[in-house]
């Protein structure tokens, strides 16, 4: 049932803009070797942006003033930080964060986690803020 509905969430969201992508998850990776952190962008409008992301071993705890942001954790695991509060996450759990909410995540899993993040609206790379 948790992938029925995983698999519905993503389908819908990736299905809402005007692209009309339709994409599978097992054939999308990284065409090139990275440090920590890849994304690829899947679609994009002005009402919100998809990626999918691979995080080795952490984001760093930040921020976004206008977004809110949907992550749904496909592969991997680690402790995903809200706020204040921290939670161990692993494939099939759906974060919401709402905007100009503090959060990032350390992987603890031997492969990188592999998350599909659904930012609304438009990300445009401007509304990153970190924590120091």
């Amino acid at each position: 049932m948790k992938t029925l509905i995983l698999t519905l969430f993503v389908i819908i969201s990736m299905n809402y803009n005007a692209q009309g992508t339709i994409s599978n998850l097992k054939n999308i990776n990284p065409k090139n070797e990275y440090q920590n952190i890849h994304a690829h962008k899947i679609s994009s409008d002005s009402l919100s942006t998809t990626f999918v992301i691979w995080i080795k071993q952490k984001v760093k705890l930040h921020k976004h003033v206008y977004h809110t942001e949907n992550v749904v954790i496909h592969e991997g695991s680690g402790i995903f930080q809200l706020k204040d509060s921290l939670y161990t996450v692993s494939a099939g759990d759906v974060i919401i964060v709402p905007k100009n909410t503090w959060h990032g995540v350390v992987t603890n899993s031997e492969t990188p986690m592999k998350v599909i993040s659904i930012q609304s609206p438009e990300f445009l790379g401007e509304d990153r803020v970190y924590k120091n």
